[in-house]
């Protein structure tokens, strides 16, 4: 028999370790190839770690509540044909592997004493003990919320979806001259008679804000617009996407077309896919397309389509419809929201006519795709001018300017919009 390194993988770009939350095997145990050996954490996502070879466990180098790094050796196991002779002699039987007791996990409460009596809450991972600790979450209250993750474990989204909704609770600030028992329970009034709610920010919100006012620090932001007809990309589109979701099975969205826009623009204007760092401009050979998406709670976060200049109109649409749905369900894997170098976010969902979002750090620029409207616009015909109803979206693009100027920006925006714009309707190779 041979030895193999279980290696902690790369769990995405900036991240360079992650705590073992729980082994799903034990020494001495016979594993399968792809089975799940333990259960990491980051600051983002949690995940498994499959193995890549049969054999048996030999050593698990990490306890639970460890923190290796990546690139470190977690476990070996011992690979090759397992003789009977071995599995049945006695001093083999002595090493079966040791049964796992469901074990009590200290209290996440306060330090009462009087709270933490008799108190048992599942397994869950150091980065949901600190979470509840900090947060003060009793015991009893970690019990009922609804685990989301491997046989029903709680997660980190899990505790922020119970922080995001305990804390939406009014904090009642009654000044004591004012002071009425009739008032209403959500009415907070300042000295000067003004009526006010208090709402606590959630962690993930605190962490949107802290990125938000980093990029604004780090880049001087600068923002152009441009209108685009995007009435020949709405005739498609709706030509053929019960076409398409008969043969793909899947919606064909307006976003999709969007991204090929954008991936046709950063491809002439390969400095838009760029980061800086001191002195330099990296500019990107990849290009990974970071879909900005709202979730149930109302935070955001920006999965990545990777390469997504290798992706046809099926495949971006197949990608992006994935990502969605596992974002919704808080399943996208660590790697899957690293590694974008341009963003896009769709402000249309919600009617709004144009933005300037904030830049994705340490990305140079983002895109926004306003709300489509009728509007009747000016027509040139090689006969005459006339006027016309067309669908019109404006297209806003946020940059750094230490790397990107107006010139430029100018052009890549008129770029995407002749590629929308030349989009043939009666077309077929879609």
């Amino acid at each position: 028999m041979s030895a193999f390194e279980i290696i902690l993988p790369a769990m995405g770009e900036g991240i360079v370790d992650a705590t073992i939350t729980r082994w799903l095997v034990s020494e001495g145990q016979t594993i399968e190839v792809d089975q799940s050996l333990v259960e990491v954490a980051t600051d983002k996502v949690d995940s498994e770690i499959p193995s890549p070879v049969k054999g048996v466990i030999s050593k698990i180098l990490f306890k639970e509540g460890d923190v290796p790094r990546v690139g470190q050796t977690i476990a070996i196991v011992e690979t090759g044909e397992i003789k009977k002779e071995e599995t049945a002699s006695p001093k083999q039987e002595k090493k079966v592997p040791e049964i796992i007791i469901e074990k009590k996990v200290e209290p996440i409460i306060s330090d009462n004493q009087e709270d933490n009596n008799d108190a048992y809450v599942p397994f869950i991972s150091p980065l949901v003990k600190k979470i509840a600790k900090d947060e003060g979450i009793k015991s009893d209250d970690l019990k009922r919320i609804k685990g989301t993750g491997l046989n029903n474990r709680v997660t980190k989204n899990d505790i922020l979806n119970f922080l995001s909704s305990r804390d939406k609770k009014i904090e009642l600030v009654i000044n004591a001259k004012t002071q009425n028992e009739s008032k209403h329970l959500d009415d907070v009034i300042q000295p000067d008679g003004v009526m006010y709610e208090v709402i606590k920010m959630d962690r993930m919100r605190k962490l949107i804000a802290e990125h938000m006012v980093m990029s604004k620090q780090t880049s001087p932001h600068v923002t152009s617009f441009i209108e685009v007809d995007v009435t020949n990309l709405m005739v498609l589109r709706d030509r053929i996407k019960d076409k398409f979701l008969k043969r793909e099975g899947e919606k064909l969205t307006l976003t999709p077309f969007f991204i090929e826009a954008a991936v046709n623009g950063i491809k002439q204007h390969p400095i838009i896919n760029s980061s800086v760092d001191g002195d330099n401009i990296i500019v990107k050979k990849n290009i990974n397309i970071g879909i900005a998406a709202s979730l149930p709670n109302g935070n955001l976060i920006v999965p990545v389509l990777k390469s997504a200049d290798r992706l046809n109109l099926t495949g971006l649409s197949k990608g992006l419809n994935d990502l969605a749905k596992r974002a919704r369900e808080n399943q996208l894997k660590p790697d899957e929201i690293q590694g974008g170098t341009f963003t896009i976010t769709n402000l249309g969902m919600f009617e709004t006519l144009t933005g300037t979002p904030i830049i994705n750090q340490p990305q140079v620029a983002i895109l926004a795709v306003g709300a489509i409207q009728k509007r009747p616009v000016v027509i040139e015909t090689i006969s005459g001018d006339t006027i016309g109803i067309r669908q019109i979206a404006i297209l806003s693009l946020s940059y750094d300017h230490r790397v990107v100027d107006g010139a430029l920006a100018g052009q890549y925006l008129k770029t995407v919009r002749d590629f929308i714009q030349r989009i043939d309707p009666d077309a077929e190779n879609y």
